[in-house]
């Protein structure tokens, strides 16, 4: 069993504090993207609107989550102890299973994967934002 990344907030504010500092980060990223796109200013007005940066936003919070990458057997033993109501998505007939659980919240993600880990990681983190983060940021 492994972590992967580096953001596991304990509390709803912590999350929120989070969400909030990765506001100027997103608006560099889009603006970056946009000029590497070779938008000119007309274009970056018309088309760049606030969902733009909110949809970045919202995936560089994702995108620094902490799961837990494990076995089905090392998910099985975590979820007997969980507080957590857990959502699992995908298939109960594969060996690879990652997960979420906020120590703030009462209810957890996991998703299964045989062997695209690396995708199951990023559905896993989307999931999670839109179950858990996106009530609470």
């Amino acid at each position: 069993m492994e972590t992967e990344g580096q953001f596991a907030p304990a509390t709803a504010e912590a999350a929120r504090d989070r969400y909030e500092a990765v506001g100027s980060t997103a608006q560099v990223v889009v603006k970056e993207v946009a000029k590497a796109m070779g938008l000119d200013g007309e274009e970056y007005r018309e088309r760049v609107t606030g969902d733009v940066v909110e949809t970045a936003r919202d995936a560089l919070f994702a995108e620094s989550l902490a799961v837990t990458v494990g076995t089905r057997a090392e998910f099985e033993d975590w979820r007997a102890d969980a507080d957590h109501e857990v959502t699992v998505l995908g298939s109960e007939h594969v060996d690879g299973v990652v997960w979420h659980a906020p120590a703030f919240a009462d209810e957890a993600v996991a998703a299964t994967f045989q062997d695209e880990r690396e995708a199951a990681v990023g559905t896993l983190r989307r999931q999670a934002f839109g179950r858990i983060y996106s009530e609470v940021v």
